[in-house]
């Protein structure tokens, strides 16, 4: 029997990393940059006014009080974008909107709100030093500083900022097409009538959302009975559209087994018992140099498996480091027992109260049990040497996307 550990090497030895793509900026939201992209300009390009107000020597309102305001003459507008701005002489303002440049001459912005508001002159009262309310050319990026590196995943902040460079288009690693498949002629989709001995499927729609969660792309095949030429068939023609396939259940020693019965020997793909609980049947290798994940039925070992495994191989394809949930360090909340030599993952509630986490496991653990999985925030991990930890006990404790 593997550990987790073996079976995850394994996994990452064999997956391979995506190829860059040239994409255009928002085609590229969600993938991982494969290339450093510096700034050709500083950022702000030129001095410009962090206020809606008038732009001014300084020294000219150096004495200005309510009670004794100074009076300016106003030689005109200046807004954002305009291009025809040249300079101001000391005795002289001109309106200047936010985001606006600053003329020549001048070092200081009077908010409006600090004035009378008037177009023709405008009474200040009160003063402000040099630089006031100036937003610096370069103050942000400054001209030739890396704003992004590779391996940074493109969320909003940071496709404005490839944006705020001038870049339309970047070189990425796309984020993996993953197609999800369950197996069992049990299995009817959500939403049509149950004959005797059947159950929905939970496990395709479930593992796609995960595959999303994960910056993948998830597509979601219909499910197929346990015919194994239908089930070969349906995995044969997803290998054009895919990078990975996951499929879930027909993998244990059951006589119908049909994901089993299917891929021996076919490609590189194995199957072993791994020393964990749920997830202990487990099949993975290449499918025509696709990877294809092949998961236990049951749906909590199906999604427990996917974040242990699944998950960080579809960062390494991203050439992100191959890490599975964040985890954290919590206090028991009740005694828990555990079969000596597997790692065993029970669904519990992580909370935060002044400043240490603490988890409760989950009543239902058994690996059929969705309910329970569905109302988790946490996974907590029992290691193999580990038979009983009473309440109190410190664990770690993986947490579950939310």
């Amino acid at each position: 029997m593997r550990t987790v550990e073996e079976h995850l090497a394994g996994i990452l030895a064999s997956v391979p990393v995506l190829a860059p793509l040239d994409l255009a900026l928002l085609e590229a939201e969600g993938a991982v940059l494969a290339e450093a992209v510096a700034a050709p300009v500083p950022l702000p390009p030129f001095d410009n006014s962090a206020m809606d107000g008038y732009a001014v020597v300084a020294a000219d309102v150096a004495g200005a009080s309510e009670r004794d305001p100074v009076v300016l003459p106003v030689v005109g507008d200046i807004s954002a974008g305009d291009e025809g701005v040249s300079a101001l002489r000391p005795g002289l303002t001109a309106r200047i909107m936010t985001g606006a440049p600053m003329p020549a001459g001048s070092d200081a912005v009077i908010p409006v709100e600090w004035t009378d508001g008037g177009t023709a002159t405008v009474r200040v009262d009160r003063p402000a030093p040099p630089g006031h309310y100036i937003r610096r050319a370069g103050e942000d990026v400054v001209a030739g500083q890396t704003v992004a590196e590779p391996g940074t995943r493109l969320g909003a902040a940071q496709i404005g900022m490839l944006a705020a460079v001038g870049r339309s288009r970047v070189s990425v690693r796309p984020k993996p097409r993953v197609v999800v498949l369950s197996t069992g002629s049990e299995l009817r989709e959500p939403g049509t009538p149950l004959a005797p001995g059947q159950i929905w499927d939970s496990n395709s729609f479930m593992l796609t959302a995960a595959v999303i969660e994960a910056g993948g792309v998830g597509y979601r095949q219909a499910t197929v009975g346990d015919d194994p030429r239908t089930v070969r068939e349906t995995l044969e023609d997803q290998l054009m559209r895919a990078d990975a396939i996951i499929t879930s259940g027909g993998v244990s020693m059951g006589a119908r087994d049909v994901v089993k019965e299917v891929l021996t020997g076919v490609g590189t793909v194995e199957f072993h018992k791994v020393g964990m609980r749920p997830g202990k049947p487990q099949g993975f290798g290449l499918l025509e140099d696709t990877p294809i994940f092949t998961l236990p039925g049951n749906p909590v070992s199906a999604y427990v498996s996917f974040q242990v495994f699944v998950r960080p191989a579809l960062r390494a394809m991203q050439g992100l480091p191959p890490e599975p949930p964040q985890t954290v360090s919590a206090v028991l909340g009740a005694d828990v027992r555990s079969p000596a030599g597997i790692r065993h993952y029970l669904r519990g509630r992580l909370a935060l109260h002044r400043g240490r986490y603490t988890v409760t496991p989950a009543e239902g653990q058994g690996s059929h049990q969705l309910g329970s999985l569905s109302g988790a925030n946490a996974l907590i991990v029992v290691e193999e040497e580990a038979e009983a930890l009473p309440a109190g006990t410190h664990v770690e404790v993986m947490r579950l996307p939310t």
